[in-house]
């Protein structure tokens, strides 16, 4: 488990798909992301197949124990090259309260202390400016604009609808500059 000041991360339990579908079912949530809306029973078997990919973090508030969001933090590449990928959603709700920076500064500092890894990346939209926000304030880089490098959703046809990203990256030794 990590803790922050008002947070902790902890794996998911089975018993999250209620506060899973609480903000999956939202089509402004899943808009950047590579699923459609969540159904209450997808949501919880979501939560079941969660519960054992230590990728993901349930993102709590220390006050009532509510779900408000996950963390998705995994090996990104070979292990010997120690790269981790962050990515992160969040119920509406509790957007633009600083949660979701607490939370990825909280995961950065895992990343780089505990599991000394070398580089961290992330990768966005284009068009979600909140997301590539969020990693410039963890004094991410922006490091390349992709041009229909990727797809999360279909068209009417069935076809994919290719999107532009930005990949955003912080070094060890860029964090540790920062966070003495």
């Amino acid at each position: 488990m990590i803790t922050t000041q008002r947070l902790y991360l902890r794996p998911f339990l089975d018993s999250d798909g209620d506060a899973l579908y609480q903000y999956l079912s939202m089509e402004e949530v899943v808009k950047y992301e590579p699923y459609p809306v969540f159904s209450k029973a997808n949501a919880i078997l979501e939560a079941k197949k969660r519960s054992t990919d230590k990728a993901y973090f349930a993102v709590c508030l220390q006050s009532t124990n509510q779900l408000i969001g996950n963390i998705y933090f995994a090996l990104d590449g070979p292990e010997y090259l120690k790269t981790y990928t962050l990515g992160y959603v969040f119920h509406p709700q509790y957007q633009g309260k600083g949660y979701a920076t607490e939370a990825a500064k909280a995961v950065l500092e895992y990343g780089f202390q505990t599991l000394r890894l070398h580089r961290i990346v992330a990768y966005c939209h284009q068009e979600n400016v909140r997301s590539w926000k969020l990693l410039e304030r963890l004094n991410m880089r922006r490091e390349a604009t992709m041009k229909a490098n990727i797809y999360f959703k279909l068209d009417q046809n069935q076809q994919p609808l290719w999107i532009d990203s930005y990949q955003y990256a912080i070094l060890d030794y860029e964090y540790l500059e920062t966070n003495p």
